[in-house]
């Protein structure tokens, strides 16, 4: 009979749990997740890059880990509309020293439109618009004309010595958009066409951007909200939807290039540039976007959570 109260008590226990101070089960310990590893990363980048009919470059940091992979980061190839990024640092560079103001009107005549990308060349003229609108227009839609407006105001040679107060020597702008007659470097011209620059320097000078050092903290900022807004989707963020970033891209026709900074949340400039592409194409599915877009999608996998 001395059963029951044994019995209700096991199972007050039972219901209540352990007594204080009592030993408490311990949950099985956590499997850590396998390293990712930076090595695994650029054979996959590399193994992609060389199946390609052309000459890839590219040149990847991660802001906060410092872990940087590049290949061929130092070679010159074509910009393309990417030097339009050098272009827009220049020009809030200025205006940072107050030589001119964002709000200062900016006129489009007939004579001043061009063909390529952007919208400006079919709006109706005389047009005002603001130095603020043309270079959003740049920055969003690579508008062409509204390139050729902002180097109008600021003169290509500043754009120069600004690269080259920032330790960016090899990057350069040539001429204005669709206007190579014009160039002031004729043969760097005849060889990259807009500009030229290297992986490594355009991926440098997002760098700054990201850290507020291009000009300043609050403009750097601003060109970056600028640069998230760009429309083109087809190269870094083709395969990485929902994925922000502030990039800019360009096409001619045997150079595709994208470079700016994801958000993974981690903060990763990423610039990957091609040349001598034997797909031509200009359409989503050329080959030159296609490799950019793929190496995108192993830059994301590898740092997204």
């Amino acid at each position: 009979m001395r059963l029951l109260p044994v019995l209700a008590f096991t199972l007050l226990a039972a219901l209540h749990g352990p007594a204080r101070g009592a030993a408490q089960p311990r949950p099985p310990a956590a499997t850590p997740a396998p390293a990712r590893s930076l090595a695994t990363l650029r054979r996959t980048l590399d193994s992609i890059a060389d199946a390609h009919r052309g000459v890839v470059g590219y040149s990847i940091t991660n802001l906060e880990t410092t872990e940087h992979l590049e290949r061929l980061g130092d070679e010159p190839f074509s910009t393309a509309s990417l030097i339009k990024v050098p272009v827009l640092v220049a020009l809030f560079d200025l205006a940072a020293q107050r030589q001119l103001s964002l709000d200062d009107p900016v006129v489009l005549t007939e004579i001043d439109k061009v063909g390529g990308a952007g919208q400006l060349q079919y709006l109706r003229t005389p047009l005002t618009l603001r130095l603020w609108d043309v270079a959003w227009l740049m920055s969003t839609l690579s508008d062409n004309t509204a390139t050729n407006l902002v180097l109008d105001r600021i003169k290509i040679r500043r754009v120069w010595q600004k690269m080259e107060a920032l330790g960016l020597p090899r990057t350069k702008v040539h001429s204005g958009s669709m206007t190579r007659i014009a160039s002031v470097a004729p043969d760097s011209s005849a060889k990259y066409g807009l500009g030229v620059t290297t992986p490594n320097e355009m991926a440098q000078l997002f760098v700054l951007l990201a850290q507020g050092r291009a000009v300043n903290p609050g403009a750097d900022s601003t060109m970056l909200a600028m640069l998230e807004r760009n429309e083109d989707s087809s190269k870094l963020l083709r395969f990485n939807y929902g994925v922000r970033a502030a990039h800019k891209t360009g096409d001619v026709d045997r150079s595709r290039t994208d470079c700016g900074v994801l958000y993974l949340p981690a903060r990763v400039v990423a610039c990957v540039l091609t040349k001598e592409n034997q797909d031509t194409r200009y359409w989503t599915d050329a080959e030159g976007n296609a490799v950019i877009a793929r190496i995108g999608q192993a830059i994301a996998t590898h740092w997204r959570p």
